[in-house]
């Protein structure tokens, strides 16, 4: 089946910056469903810690890859490129238009783009860099990725070791920065893509993560964290807002010291993924408030119900 007729309504931008509620919006609109692009909120065991949408946003219009996998999964760019196209195949079938939104830059660029099959790395490497970071830790894989790989360094989850220390694999295996093999071999899609990137001035996108983050501790946050302490050294828990609190739990930080770190984080992730969706010339940008200027602007595109 063709879906020339068809088109993916892409809704980017930075954490906490109102994608979800622009989305929804959109979806409203178009009679349609949402498709997530974020790698964390797929986790049925992470609710407070990673944003997901509320019970009754979720109600407003349907969601996939929200609570749909466990932290147990293992879950790449390229498994969700495979699961989100499955999506849309099915959803095309019911709706000209199908909205995607996240804040995970690869994931979409992943559906989108496509990403170049990065070589294997030996053995020999792997065990060596992995025996280096239980022996120095994570500070020791933030110098070596920021001195020897910059580019990539400058939108990693730096508190992130397992996509450090694959980066520093690639980088060790290659002599190539891991980013040379995400350009991705252009995807062939015989659907139309649109990219809407949602911004704020600086200074109120991290007002608003600071204040977050205050309200998700009074949702609970730390009870959730303990809730999943014991999968502490899965990659889906090596994510900001729950690394630091287990940091707390283990001793190392007081509670407001793990509580400000959190904020420190997602204000720097936040600043990496301005970082790369600026950089995508795709992407026309509007304020979170914008929602009839996006609207004007989908049907400028040809883009109407």
């Amino acid at each position: 089946m063709s879906y020339k007729e068809h088109t993916l309504i892409v809704i980017a931008g930075p954490t906490a910056v109102g994608k979800t509620a622009m989305a929804i919006r959109v979806a409203e609109y178009f009679q349609t469903a949402i498709i997530s692009a974020d790698s964390r909120q797929c986790y049925r065991e992470l609710n407070i810690g990673v944003a997901r949408p509320s019970e009754a946003e979720l109600a407003t219009v349907p969601h996939y890859f929200i609570a749909s996998h466990s932290v147990q999964d293992n879950f790449s760019a390229v498994d969700f490129a495979a699961y989100a196209s499955n999506q849309l195949k099915q959803l095309f079938q019911q709706h000209k238009v199908v909205v995607m939104a996240g804040g995970t830059g690869l994931y979409i660029k992943a559906l989108c783009e496509g990403l170049d099959e990065i070589p294997p790395v030996p053995q020999n490497i792997r065990d060596a860099i992995t025996q280096r970071y239980a022996r120095e830790g994570i500070v020791w894989l933030q110098q070596e990725i920021a001195q020897r790989d910059p580019a990539f360094w400058a939108i990693a989850e730096q508190q992130n070791p397992r996509r450090l220390q694959r980066a520093l694999e690639v980088l060790e295996a290659t002599g190539q920065s891991i980013i040379s093999f995400q350009k991705g071999s252009q995807a062939a899609h015989d659907f139309n893509i649109v990219y809407i990137g949602i911004e704020l001035p600086i200074e109120v996108l991290y007002e608003r993560i600071n204040q977050r983050v205050d309200a998700m501790i009074q949702a609970g946050l730390l009870q959730e964290v303990q809730a999943v302490q014991l999968y502490a050294n899965l990659p889906a828990l090596q994510t900001v807002g729950y690394t630091e609190l287990f940091d707390y739990l283990e001793g190392k930080w007081t509670l407001d010291f793990a509580v400000e770190k959190i904020k420190q984080h997602t204000r720097n992730y936040a600043k990496r993924q301005m970082t790369w969706f600026k950089k995508d010339e795709k992407y026309k940008w509007f304020s979170p408030d914008g929602v009839e200027a996006v609207l004007a602007y989908l049907s400028e595109k040809g883009i109407r119900i």
